[in-house]
């Protein structure tokens, strides 16, 4: 059974990047949103009250300022609201960020998932839908990157924390046949964008007459994914909640999928680019050549990120438009606009 409007649909992490743009488009298309967001000072968090400025103007959507690590502050939601669907986009985000900081992650990223699980299961909602990363896929080499690839060895504590939160997934899809789906989401840009993502640093330090961080000598490829095809394959999957799949089998086991209501999906561009070429084109939208501090391969870092999408393709007809010669020269427009520059 589709979930469609009027649908009533919680969006955690409403504030961020890509919970503003979710939730804008839920609205847009008549569900009922409450959002959640905690507002912390990760960045900017002017920005956040912006992008929370645009919501609260829809007459669909409405905000609490919750932690959904606390029970204290989310219990009460789910005491007051009832939902058809959860939209949980709300996580500690950054991988250089964890290395220096484990105990925000876990508390943020796998407890306030759980919180959330369990209320999901006693109030019996009919799809969890939540973010998962292309970091789960750690050391794997072998591209592109499909579902069924192993996902047991990540190299940062924020990939850890992700993949804990696919198998925490599993478990209540198992246990109590709460739908679920996680959505391994690849180098999301696009206006209103984090200022911790390259696309937001390399513009404003090009702009600003400053030299660029490169990692690796440049030597790495990213599914760099713009916005608009990360909110359409969201809210195309969270109207489709998962079934047990008949084909599943213990004897050979796949991981994109269980004999439980529980999937995992690619949402990326499949395309991998180069990220000299990534600079490149940001230099021709901004109109001015960057300046490099070539640097080695940090921790946390993968060499390539490159999305199979055939299972959200198959399961909901995903198909991006948007290179990023399209999606760059988008960015960079808001971002003169946003800033005044």
């Amino acid at each position: 059974m589709l979930i469609e409007p009027p649908a009533k649909i919680l969006v955690t992490g409403a504030a961020g990047f890509i919970g503003f743009h979710v939730s804008r488009e839920l609205a847009s298309q008549g569900y009922e949103v409450l959002g959640l967001d905690n507002l912390n000072d990760y960045y900017d968090a002017t920005l956040k009250e912006a992008r929370l400025g645009g919501l609260c103007d829809l007459p669909k959507f409405s905000f609490e300022k919750v932690d959904i690590s606390v029970p204290a502050e989310l219990d009460p939601i789910f005491e007051e609201h009832r939902f058809d669907a959860i939209v949980h986009l709300a996580a500690q985000a950054g991988v250089r960020y964890s290395i220096e900081n484990p105990a925000t992650y876990i508390q943020s990223n796998v407890v306030g998932t759980a919180n959330l699980l369990e209320w999901a299961r006693q109030t019996k909602v009919k799809h969890f839908v939540y973010a998962s990363s292309s970091s789960v896929y750690g050391m794997n080499r072998t591209v592109p990157f499909s579902e069924n690839d192993s996902v047991d060895h990540p190299i940062s504590l924020y990939a850890a924390t992700k993949k804990a939160d696919e198998l925490l997934a599993h478990s209540y899809s198992h246990l109590f046949g709460l739908p679920t789906s996680g959505l391994r989401f690849f180098t999301v840009y696009g206006p209103w964008g984090r200022p911790d993502m390259a696309t937001f640093k390399f513009t404003k330090a090009i702009l600003e007459g400053k030299r660029i961080d490169v990692y690796n000598n440049g030597q790495m490829r990213r599914d760099f994914t713009y916005i608009d095809d990360i909110v359409s394959g969201t809210v195309e999957a969270m109207k489709l909640p998962p079934a047990p799949d008949p084909n599943w089998s213990p004897e050979t086991p796949v991981a994109q999928s269980s004999s439980a209501p529980y999937r995992i999906y690619n949402i990326g561009n499949h395309q991998s680019v180069e990220l000299t070429h990534f600079i490149s084109v940001l230099e021709s939208a901004i109109g001015k050549k960057a300046e490099l501090n070539l640097l080695p391969m940090q921790p946390g870092d993968v060499h390539e990120t490159y999305a199979s999408i055939d299972a959200l393709h198959e399961a909901v007809g995903y198909q991006p438009t948007t290179p990023i010669e399209v999606g760059l020269p988008k960015f960079v427009e808001w971002y003169r606009n946003f800033y005044r520059c």
